[in-house]
């Protein structure tokens, strides 16, 4: 019973140190594009592994709530990648892009693209 508890226990810090990582990550990039990939680890990894830990922790008693948290991760892998990819796609539609060294602002002046220019680069 013991080694249950402590093992659970550091699955569940191993899950808040993911998290707490994330949001450091979440400050660190300046891409929009960026923070949505960040926030969607976040919650997939994080959260999963903190579920991973309560299960642990409540499995041999209560396994209602085991199954309770199962259905919660099947639904947190649908919708977690879903919904940040709905949330870029949206962004790109509605023309929010890269700003950068990636990408560069389009000059008034040129009509159009001279490829030999940026092959050369």
């Amino acid at each position: 019973m013991q080694f249950v508890e402590i093992l659970s226990n550091i699955i569940i810090a191993i899950g808040l140190f993911f998290i707490v990582m994330g949001a450091v990550g979440l400050f660190r990039f300046e891409n929009f594009y960026q923070r949505v990939l960040m926030a969607a680890k976040i919650d997939t990894v994080g959260m999963i592994t903190l579920i991973f830990g309560l299960g642990i922790r409540h499995g041999l008693h209560d396994i209602f709530f085991t199954l309770k948290l199962v259905l919660i991760v099947i639904i947190m892998l649908i919708l977690n990648p879903l919904v940040a990819h709905i949330m870029a796609r949206s962004a790109y539609i509605s023309g929010h892009m890269l700003k950068g060294e990636l990408y560069e602002e389009p000059d008034d002046e040129k009509t159009e693209t001279d490829w030999s220019e940026t092959i050369m680069k």
